[in-house]
């Protein structure tokens, strides 16, 4: 019956398309499934009475508390106007430099991607607020849309991030199984702090590569990038400047030093980043009590979805392996030609098509538990596999015509923009993505070296 594990997941993947809600989704069409093979005898209704242990230890999850306390931090710094004050601010900082404007949005699509983690209200804001100013001081729509997409799309790697937080829960699982299936009984752990150490060098070479692509634009070709000519009152000082970024910084040193520090865990550093965002949205008179009523609405409502596929997935995950899928997984990558190269790029490849109709929590809870094992025990570092993960999925939310980030932005963009614009906007993005993976792949220190200096590891 090990057709059946195969059959399960595209019609996983079929039901999703059509549009049905995705917890549900997972949990019902395994469930359906394990049905049918307890029926007929071939799947053991015994690994069900797992499934309460399985939801009492997402329950039970120390790290992924962490999660709605994030989620919390970022919506608080979202309804706080801290991207539109960043905006303003560097905007009078660089706007005079021909491309300076796509570096201000780029810099504060950075920021935002370390304050809140979470990459739909990252591109809506920043399309929001950014690009009618960038057409109307007459960047050219492809430039700004690219930039727009792309710097929205760094909270996937940029930490804290919810994502990694998420993925770093999976990550640790997979290992621990990848390493009991080498009869090794007394497993290393990776942690969430792991991943954030792991993606800070990739994240800020994504922005590295993304101003320099931005810069040399504005050489080449700077009819597509005009410098502004700025009035005498809109000068920006350096009293403003430091009230605009020191305290968002503050926070995220705050949260991801006291992480990299060995001084809090991901959870106690979310309370943290979550008391912190409450405070500066109060310090800045955004906080009133309707507009608290929203926040926690809202991070309940996110959290829930969250939570809620996870449970989904872990049904799925049981009746999967019940059905011998894990078995067929490992027999099919390791057959590939190429051994542990080609296991890697056809994994790659999948999960980047997969990014096309998935989300990536689903992809992380849903695909990640089925092949992380199996690469892991091939003897990939598990830190470099999450990485890389986390910027293929983010390469794939970029790609069109089918990434979610040109979508969200899409639902903002004025009339006069046109998809086709902001396809090829994001076109030399997606090249800039795919070289920074390439170059992870080809020097995997500039993953695992800041994780082994900080942590030995």
């Amino acid at each position: 019956m090990d057709w059946a594990a195969l059959l399960l997941f595209f019609t996983v993947i079929i039901v999703l398309l059509a549009g049905f809600p995705v917890a549900f989704t997972l949990g019902g069409v395994a469930l359906i499934f394990a049905a049918i093979g307890v029926i007929a005898g071939e799947f053991n209704e015994a690994l069900l009475s797992g499934l309460p242990n399985r939801v009492f230890g997402i329950m039970n999850s120390e790290t992924l508390v962490a999660v709605p306390l994030f989620v919390f931090m970022g919506v608080t710094l979202e309804r706080a106007r801290i991207a539109e004050e960043l905006l303003d601010t560097l905007s009078g900082l660089f706007g005079t430099l021909r491309g300076g404007l796509g570096i201000s949005v780029t810099l504060v699509g950075m920021l935002l991607a370390a304050s809140t983690g979470i990459v739909g209200a990252t591109v809506v804001t920043m399309g929001l607020l950014s690009l009618p100013t960038m057409l109307r001081r007459r960047y050219s729509p492809e430039i700004s849309t690219g930039t727009i997409c792309a710097s929205g799309t760094l909270g996937q790697i940029i930490p804290p991030s919810i994502i990694l937080v998420m993925l770093g829960d999976v990550m640790t699982s997979a290992y621990q199984q990848a390493q009991l299936d080498m009869g090794i009984f007394s497993p290393k752990t990776v942690s969430v702090g792991d991943l954030f150490a792991g993606a800070l060098v990739p994240g800020l070479l994504l922005v590295l590569l993304y101003i320099l692509y931005i810069i040399v634009v504005a050489i080449v070709q700077p009819n597509a990038m005009p410098a502004h000519r700025s009035a005498a009152d809109d000068r920006t000082s350096l009293g403003r400047v430091l009230r605009a970024l020191v305290p968002p910084l503050i926070l995220v040193f705050a949260v991801l030093g006291s992480i990299l520090a060995g001084l809090a865990t991901p959870t106690e550093a979310a309370g943290v980043g979550a008391i912190g965002a409450l405070v500066l949205a109060v310090s800045r008179r955004e906080l009133n009590y309707p507009r608290l009523q929203e926040i926690m609405r809202s991070t309940l409502k996110i959290s829930s979805m969250v939570f809620l596929i996870l449970i989904g997935a872990s049904v799925f995950s049981l009746v999967f392996r019940g059905y011998g899928g894990d078995d067929v997984v490992r027999a099919l990558l390791e057959s590939l030609p190429g051994g542990v190269v080609g296991a890697v790029i056809v994994v790659m490849l999948v999960m980047f098509l997969l990014g096309f109709v998935l989300d990536f929590i689903e992809i992380t809870f849903v695909v990640v538990p089925i092949v992380g094992p199996v690469l892991l025990a091939m003897g990939l570092d598990p830190v470099w596999l999450g990485i890389m993960i986390a910027i293929n999925l983010q390469t794939s939310f970029l790609t069109p015509p089918f990434g979610f980030a040109l979508f969200y932005l899409r639902g903002v963009a004025p009339p006069e923009v046109t998809t086709q614009q902001i396809y090829r906007g994001v076109i030399p993005f997606v090249a800039i993505q795919l070289f920074a993976l390439l170059l992870l792949a080809a020097f995997p220190e500039l993953v695992t070296w800041l994780p082994d200096r900080i942590y030995g590891s």
